[in-house]
């Protein structure tokens, strides 16, 4: 079994938000190694939201749920 066989074994077993995680995280290695460009509709934001989620979301930062980010 090759390594994209493996790959695709374990994404179809990941709940959609960690298999975002994954596909971002392919975009950005070939946004690196100058396979893609970013696309403008690609929100670097949203890219990392799923991951720092659990950073972010919890009762001590709540205050900072209304801060304007533009």
């Amino acid at each position: 079994m090759d390594v994209a066989e493996k790959l695709q074994i374990k994404v179809r077993t990941l709940p959609p938000p960690m298999a975002r995680e994954v596909l971002n995280f392919i975009d950005y290695l070939e946004f690196r190694r100058g396979l893609q460009a970013i696309p403008e509709a690609m929100d670097l934001v949203a890219a990392q939201e799923d991951a720092m989620r659990h950073v972010w979301d919890n009762p001590e930062d709540e205050v900072w749920n209304n801060v304007p980010t533009r």
